[in-house]
């Protein structure tokens, strides 16, 4: 079901208006929920998409999603710390794979068919899994997911995963902020009249205020994916389920 919650008009005093270059979307965290995904994406969306990150763990379907990402490249596609943990699996399975796994890599790996390791697993068994998802996976998506973007700007509208550093400008952020997000982000707003479209943190609802626009719904456990149109003067948001 889609379903618009409802538009609001982002104009407050200490910021100005939304106003990137032209209307797009933006999807929050999808965490392996190809249904979702799909359903978005059969109602042929009429403006460029943006996905904030997190396309993987915690859902059932990672793989899934990967792929159908990966087969649409008129889609943007940020990375999220979930990437980030599954390329750490990758280069060092025995130290980054217990995070990863207790974070919900072990869903991710379920999905490329992989069931033989636990959270509680030994070197050799990570280490096994991690030769085994490099095969399942592919050169190619891995070299795909290494290259995401860290963020994407239009007008006075940011994309990124967790958050930015209220004080510095986007080009100056640090990547690890981006991906994990920034002690003020939520309690300090920004003085360069720039928006910030962000995941990661999932809310009851969405939500655009004090130049931030907060989008993660979490879908992998409530089975809503929320997308917000983010036009001149507006943001428009909209639940999948």
């Amino acid at each position: 079901m889609i379903k618009r919650l409802f538009q609001r008009f982002v104009g407050q005093p200490d910021m100005p208006d939304v106003a990137p270059d032209s209307p797009f979307i933006a999807v929050g965290d999808i965490h392996g929920r190809a249904d979702l995904l799909a359903r978005f994406l059969d109602t042929t969306p009429p403006h460029p998409i943006v996905c904030v990150g997190d396309y993987v763990d915690r859902g059932d379907s990672s793989a899934e999603v990967l792929r159908m990402l990966r087969a649409r490249p008129d889609i943007t596609c940020l990375s999220g710390n979930h990437e980030v943990m599954l390329l750490a699996f990758l280069k060092n399975p025995t130290g980054e794979g217990p995070r990863w796994l207790h974070n919900g890599g072990l869903q991710t790996l379920a999905s490329f068919g992989i069931a033989s390791v636990s959270q509680i697993s030994g070197a050799e068994a990570l280490m096994r899994a991690r030769d085994q998802l490099y095969e399942a996976m592919g050169p190619d998506l891995i070299a795909w997911i290494n290259g995401l973007p860290a963020y994407w700007q239009s007008g006075n509208v940011a994309v990124v995963h967790a958050g930015a550093d209220p004080v510095r400008k986007l080009a100056d952020q640090q990547i690890d902020t981006l991906h994990w997000g920034h002690p003020n982000f939520m309690k300090t707003p920004r003085v360069d009249g720039i928006w910030v479209v962000h995941g990661h943190t999932i809310v009851d609802a969405p939500s655009a205020t004090q130049g931030r626009i907060a989008i993660d719904t979490g879908a992998y456990a409530t089975g809503r994916l929320t997308t917000a149109l983010v036009a001149p003067g507006r943001t428009t948001f909209t639940e999948i389920t």
